[in-house]
């Protein structure tokens, strides 16, 4: 059971087998500097969490639509007594 293709490397990985120094220096840095990328970029890391979540979400609305639909009506009273608690509050 070997493999004929290649096995992809990730991008902050520094791929084995390099003999030259000055490659090997490059593919460390190469990876460093998409470590501090992947690390560093936030709104790509919270588009991804969200992403998922909303996945997750989807997946347990589908399995369980009757609690979803209980949730979506608590999220819409809380936030119409809110909206009404507001406005008494201003009106007063």
């Amino acid at each position: 059971m070997s493999i004929d293709r290649p096995v992809p490397v990730p991008k902050t990985a520094v791929p084995l087998g390099i003999a030259d120094p000055v490659e090997q220096a490059r593919a460390e840095l190469k990876a460093a500097l998409a470590a501090i990328e992947v690390k560093a970029n936030v709104p790509r890391r919270l588009s991804d969490a969200v992403d998922v979540r909303v996945a997750e979400v989807r997946e347990s609305a589908r399995r369980n639509p009757a609690a979803a639909a209980a949730a979506v009506a608590g999220v819409a009273a809380v936030v119409g007594l809110t909206v009404w608690a507001l406005v008494r509050a201003y009106t007063r």
